[in-house]
């Protein structure tokens, strides 16, 4: 059996009505003359699953994988991950020309309860680039009720109703399952979320989709999963956990499922770290240029360290910011 490594993919994209061509920029080799909404870059999903680039293992998916390496690969952090043959999270790039639909995903308990095999979905971006005047939605802007937004997306109201945060480069924003939010037009981002593609929308601001016809709303479904205790939410500073020697750790979000954090590198720093057996790592960079593990990373790249690759050596001769991604705290 192939010993694990420091893991890459082949990125595949989705055509969305509020995507662009901004992720071009940051290496993606897009198919011609298509709106992308998305670059899946690792990812495990029944709607799209990113094959391995380098090594002996390229070719194969992480369902594959799974089979093959199971602990050893996700760890024992995630165990029920095996026994399902799923990979915990997905990574992505968002291209927002347009607006988001103003939506809301599920938690575990209520996707395991009423979908087959899915989870819920805690999220988080990073944001890359900003046009003026860029923002999110996330919660409301007032205390509602679940009859009072379902009432607002009826009268044409709710656009009144959410809280809008401005945005600038750097920013990142956490949003929970059952977050009411939308990524407005005038942003890219780097995600980090659970392995889960189920969105209800609650509203699509009036507009068509790519066949010209409105895409189907599913309010219901969306208040039902909401959460109503998210009023006036403002972009959270990071929380500092490691200075020393030319390398800064900041811990970002953090959830039931995964911990993210962002790493500063100075010219010529280094961070040590050990993948241990109980969880994969995930790490990409977002600025300048790094060694992660041996593979060499351009904004924006990632690769998937296996949960026992052992000790690993991030480095960079000229500087770097990276995104680190891995279960627990």
């Amino acid at each position: 059996m192939t010993e694990l490594y420091p893991l890459i993919f082949n990125s595949i994209f989705t055509v969305d009505v509020w995507g662009g061509r901004n992720l071009s920029k940051y290496g993606r080799d897009l198919p011609e003359g298509e709106r992308i909404g998305q670059s899946w870059d690792i990812a495990d999903h029944k709607d799209g699953m990113t094959q391995v680039s380098n090594g002996k293992l390229a070719g194969k998916n992480l369902t594959e994988l799974i089979e093959l390496y199971g602990d050893e690969l996700v760890g024992s952090k995630f165990d029920w991950f095996v026994e399902q043959g799923k990979f915990p999270l997905m990574v992505k790039l968002l291209d927002a020309q347009q607006n988001l639909s103003l939506q809301v995903h599920p938690n575990d308990a209520w996707a395991k309860a009423h979908l087959e095999n899915e989870l819920g979905k805690n999220e988080m971006w990073v944001v890359l680039e900003t046009e003026p005047g860029a923002c999110v939605t996330l919660g409301l802007a007032e205390k509602m009720t679940p009859e009072g937004l379902l009432e607002a997306v009826r009268n044409g109201t709710v656009e009144d109703k959410i809280n809008i945060i401005p945005i600038k480069p750097g920013d990142f924003i956490c949003v929970p399952a059952g977050s009411i939010h939308s990524l407005m037009a005038g942003a890219v981002v780097a995600e980090i979320q659970q392995n889960s593609n189920t969105t209800y929308r609650v509203y699509d601001w009036n507009r068509p989709g790519l066949d010209g016809k409105p895409r189907p709303l599913q309010t219901e479904q969306a208040v039902e999963v909401s959460r109503f205790d998210q009023v006036g939410l403002k972009v959270m500073p990071p929380r500092a956990v490691e200075e020393q020697d030319g390398m800064k750790r900041e811990k970002l979000c953090v959830n039931e499922t995964f911990t993210t954090e962002r790493v500063y590198l100075e010219p010529g720093a280094q961070f040590n770290g050990n993948c241990d057996g109980s969880t994969f790592e995930i790490w990409g960079v977002l600025e300048g240029q790094a060694d992660v593990a041996g593979i060499d990373l351009s904004p924006v790249k990632f690769t998937l360290l296996p949960a026992t690759l052992g000790s690993y050596t991030i480095q960079s001769a000229d500087g770097a910011v990276l995104l680190r991604a891995y279960a627990g705290e």
